[in-house]
């Protein structure tokens, strides 16, 4: 869907229920960059597919806002049609996570003759784990032709989280550090991590976003936008009030962290964040 002049989201990407993930992509002059690149190969190729339809002329570039899976499992896509992958320097995933990620979602599948003909597993057909290729360290600009982007760190869901920002037209790809209708997963740390996180909020708040793409639900516009900041701000505000609280007096049960690509650990771990 076309949000303003020069962005577009590309939404509601299957991945393991109930996540959806999103993705988008920035037009300028010359050069067209891709925000995230979908859990699978095949969610890359569609992105691919709109991201060249606006502009075909235009020359890719990808950049991934995280480390985990639902947002660069379709990084080969890109990698073999040669776009250059920006990332942060601290991703460094493995075939054998991608692996075990599609292990899992598997298991998640109700119906035993397609657990056991392994289903999930088609919607990873011709994917494999591409890393960045250009790593990003600090915040930076990046020249899109007659627009100019601004790449920022907002650490907190995991170290390497980015977002993007057009000042231009106030939209803001956030990647996972803002999600919409969706409880945050909070399983990559603890309250260091999502007091750093807090920090990443208030740095997104100050630009005043008039809209801003999640990482996964709705694209978020005008009200809903402080709306929803504030809604990720009180979920870390009370995780890290109840990890304060002694153990017999918390009201909800926290796991310990999880393997970063584990999908349904993770998902059991969300559960047990918000039972009572």
């Amino acid at each position: 869907m076309r949000l303003s002049a020069s962005c577009y989201a590309v939404v509601g990407l299957a991945y393991a229920p109930p996540w959806t993930a999103n993705a988008g992509f920035v037009v300028g002059a010359t050069t067209t960059l891709v925000i995230d690149t979908g859990p699978t190969a095949l969610a890359a190729a569609t992105i691919h597919g709109y991201a060249c339809a606006v502009r075909p002329s235009n020359s890719l570039l990808v950049l991934n806002t995280e480390r985990h899976l639902d947002h660069i499992g379709g990084n080969s896509f890109f990698h073999d049609r040669g776009v250059p992958i920006l990332g942060h320097s601290g991703i460094a995933r493995t075939d054998e996570e991608l692996a075990a990620d599609i292990d899992e979602i598997n298991a998640l599948v109700l119906v035993r003759v397609r657990r056991e003909r392994r289903e999930a597993a088609l919607a990873y057909e011709g994917t494999r784990m591409v890393n960045p290729t250009r790593p990003i360290e600090h915040d930076c600009d990046l020249d899109l032709g007659d627009l100019s982007v601004r790449v920022l760190l907002t650490p907190g869901h995991t170290p390497t989280n980015l977002s993007v920002f057009l000042p231009a037209e106030g939209a803001l790809f956030s990647g996972d550090c803002v999600v919409a209708g969706y409880l945050p997963n909070l399983a990559a740390g603890g309250p260091e991590e999502w007091r750093t996180w807090l920090a990443s909020l208030e740095r997104i708040s100050a630009l005043t976003p008039r809209l801003i793409v999640p990482g996964h639900g709705p694209v978020l516009r005008d009200a809903q936008v402080p709306t929803a900041l504030a809604e990720v701000r009180r979920v870390l505000e009370d995780a890290i009030a109840e990890a304060a609280r002694p153990p017999n007096d918390r009201r909800h049960r926290f796991a310990s962290p999880v393997r970063p690509h584990s999908t349904g650990r993770r998902l059991a771990r969300d559960r047990r964040i918000i039972s009572p």
